[in-house]
């Protein structure tokens, strides 16, 4: 990577570091649904395998959610949309979870990284807007074995997917009887543990991985990390403020059409080759 093509990277990853954060404070995703796209599309542009490049992208995305959502959460805890208890019956098994699922990612391709991304958006949109989780599990709210199982999966499909946890915990906490903005604020503070956990394991997992880009701890990117990172944190609290403002509907419909698209666009990726 030369200086020549490092200032447009720069660049596009300012500007998805924007996007993200707004995203992240908005919908309690992490942003990861942004940055994983963006940033596999920029490093194949690069020239980096394609491998490689979705892998680095899901490692890169973890490890930036981490100060975005810090920052997402805590303007949420503010505003006293974070239910604590439920976050202490997440925190432990969804960090397992996550942790397993970042060691573990060197055995996937970065086609099946695509796929369970994209088929995984496409399932949480379809359960925003036709709700039979909360029709399944909705009976299970008080059951602590119930909320310990959904945050093993959740930790788990989260660290393949290189996302915060939100685009699957949201909707979760929200079928088991909280408030839409209670469970994005709740969401966001669960993907900080995510975040943490599978930074660790995708380190760990692409340590000594060759065709990785420079300036790579295994398959987290630092560039990526500070550009991205460092632009997502300040905004992050600007999309927490429009969230408190958009009535619960209108945010639901948000959160079903921007997974729908990001879905959608990984599947065609695969498809197309």
């Amino acid at each position: 990577m030369d200086f020549a093509t490092l200032i447009p990277f720069a660049l596009g990853l300012l500007a998805t570091g924007v996007i993200s954060g707004v995203a992240a404070g908005l919908l309690g995703i992490g942003g990861g649904a942004i940055i994983v796209p963006a940033l596999a599309s920029a490093l194949g542009l690069l020239g980096f395998g394609a491998d490689v490049a979705q892998h680095v992208a899901v490692g890169s995305s973890l490890a930036i959610i981490i100060p975005t959502g810090i920052s997402s959460a805590r303007a949420h805890y503010k505003r006293g949309a974070v239910d604590v208890a439920i976050l202490k019956l997440w925190a432990p098994p969804v960090v397992a979870a996550t942790l397993i699922g970042g060691l573990m990612a060197r055995l996937y391709t970065g086609d099946v990284l695509r796929i369970v991304f994209g088929v995984m958006a496409l399932f949480i949109a379809a359960n925003i807007l036709l709700p039979f989780q909360e029709r399944l599990v909705g009976h299970l709210r008080n059951s602590s074995t119930t909320h310990r199982v959904f945050a093993l999966v959740v930790g788990y499909i989260s660290a393949l997917m290189g996302v915060g946890g939100g685009s699957l915990s949201v909707p979760t906490l929200h079928a088991f009887g909280a408030s839409m903005h209670k469970a994005v604020g709740t969401g966001a503070a669960v993907g900080v543990f995510i975040a943490l956990a599978g930074t660790v394991g995708f380190v760990i997992s692409g340590w000594d991985v060759p065709g990785r880009p420079p300036l790579s701890l295994g398959y987290v990117n630092l560039v990526a990390l500070v550009f991205v990172g460092a632009t997502a944190a300040l905004c992050a609290p600007l999309g927490a403020a429009l969230a408190h403002r958009m009535q619960q509907r209108t945010l639901k419909l948000a959160f079903a059409a921007f997974l729908t698209f990001v879905g959608l666009n990984m599947i065609i990726k695969v498809v197309l080759g």
